[in-house]
């Protein structure tokens, strides 16, 4: 005869103490430096005027610096050289100022694998007049 038995075991009982409840210490090894923290703020970048396939990128912030005679433009990117900033232009009229940014790849990409991560990155333009009441447009929303 042949007996089975359907069930599950009581599970021990676990006895809390201080060095449970508290998580390890993980000290550095010897002969090893820490990693270093990402950098504060976006990336500065400046254009590079090289990029293939170049498109529009949609910029999320402009902010006015130098008393308003230049803008701070803000956006999520690529990292280089897979996605770089090619150029920037800058049509300004009496009511507003439309910024758009264009990127694309670096020639010098070639045989590079590329990680898909997003960085914050940065740059800055000259107006040709002071932004005052103008409002900012992004040039590449539809």
């Amino acid at each position: 005869m042949l007996a089975t038995s359907c069930g599950t075991a009581q599970p021990a009982e676990r006895v809390s103490s201080p060095s449970q409840d508290k998580p390890p210490v993980v000290s550095n090894p010897v002969g090893t430096t820490p990693s270093k923290s990402p950098p504060k703020g976006p990336k500065q970048v400046k254009p590079t005027g090289d990029a293939i396939n170049v498109h529009k990128a949609r910029w999320a912030k402009a902010k006015p610096v130098a008393k308003g005679k230049k803008l701070q433009l803000t956006w999520q990117s690529g990292v280089e050289p897979c996605t770089v900033l090619d150029r920037v232009k800058v049509k300004e009229t009496s009511k507003r100022v439309t910024v758009t940014l264009y990127e694309g790849t670096s020639p010098k990409a070639k045989n590079v694998s590329c990680i898909m991560i997003a960085i914050e990155k940065t740059t800055t333009v000259k107006l040709k007049k002071p932004l005052g009441e103008r409002k900012v447009v992004d040039g590449a929303k539809p």
